[in-house]
């Protein structure tokens, strides 16, 4: 054998790595921004591809924005808000409620699946729930596969 060979034979293919999802997650400011604070300071593990968006409250996120973060290649988005009557803002969180029960239906319409948006109440003591959450919907959307709209590019 000569020395190429031998140098041939101990490079192994590059393994790929394990594609992660896009994550963007709307956080209410009293309760699971809090949250999620709690968890990041009680060192609880959980994957690191979201990104958190604070919001005032849940109610404050527009179907807009969470059209656009589609467009601009998010896989998944989480809101999180107050659990339902201890919303800051009176009934902000009613109307997220069917705010996204709305938008799930808009998406299925444009062919998304409507899974890919999940609303989920996580109060400033509950750090494991947030944790529970993000590995859930993480692990979700790593089902789904890559946004839709990924691909057309």
């Amino acid at each position: 054998m000569t020395s190429t060979q031998v140098h041939a034979e101990e490079a192994e293919p590059a393994a790929e790595e394990e594609w992660q999802p896009k994550i963007v997650t709307f956080c209410c400011n009293w309760c699971s921004y809090a949250g999620a604070d709690l968890a990041g300071v009680s060192r609880l593990q959980m994957p690191t591809n979201f990104r958190v968006i604070r919001t005032m409250c849940s109610a404050r996120v527009d179907p807009e924005f969470v059209l656009r973060a589609f467009a601009n290649g998010a896989d998944g988005v989480l809101v999180l808000g107050c659990h339902p009557a201890d919303c800051h803002y009176i009934g902000g969180n009613y109307r997220t409620r069917r705010r996204i029960a709305l938008l799930r239906v808009l998406l299925e319409q444009y062919g998304f699946n409507p899974d890919r948006l999940k609303l989920e109440w996580v109060s400033a003591s509950e750090g494991a729930k947030f944790q529970k959450t993000i590995k859930e919907f993480n692990e979700l959307i790593k089902e789904l596969g890559p946004n839709p709209i990924n691909d057309e590019e």
